[in-house]
């Protein structure tokens, strides 16, 4: 419609019998552009992309051979290789996978950690005394 418009002189398109100005079928015509242009640059998915699948399988054999780690204790071990993954991935990951982002910890005693200690030091033997 503007291309048939622009082939009209000026003083036949100022008289009221038309339909539509041609400021206004411009005006349309940009619209138009924009909208089109908008929805192509639209992203297909809205938000942070998902991670790798290798960066997925890595995140799963670390919890499943580390399963006293959380996911931010795996968030801070994939920054130290370089891998940069958003920690709600991480949780994300897990709960999908049926591990517990956030394991229970197993609560032991004082004596509990001093006697581990103390087996863990060379030549020390168990400060346990015997009954």
């Amino acid at each position: 419609m503007v291309a048939l418009l622009h082939r009209f002189p000026w003083d036949v398109l100022r008289r009221p019998r038309l339909l539509v100005r041609p400021g206004t079928a411009l005006r349309r015509h940009r619209d138009l552009l924009a909208r089109r242009h908008a929805a192509r640059s639209r992203p297909k998915r809205p938000g942070r992309p998902r991670p790798v699948h290798s960066i997925r399988a890595l995140v799963l054999r670390l919890a499943r051979k580390n399963p006293s780690w959380g996911y931010r204790r795996l968030h801070g071990e994939l920054l130290v290789l370089g891998i940069k993954v958003a920690a709600v991935h991480l949780w994300e990951t897990l709960q999908e996978a049926g591990i517990a982002p956030a394991p229970e910890r197993a609560r032991g005693t004082s004596a509990n950690f001093l006697h581990s200690q103390a087996n863990a030091l060379p030549g020390a033997t168990s400060p346990r005394p015997s009954p």
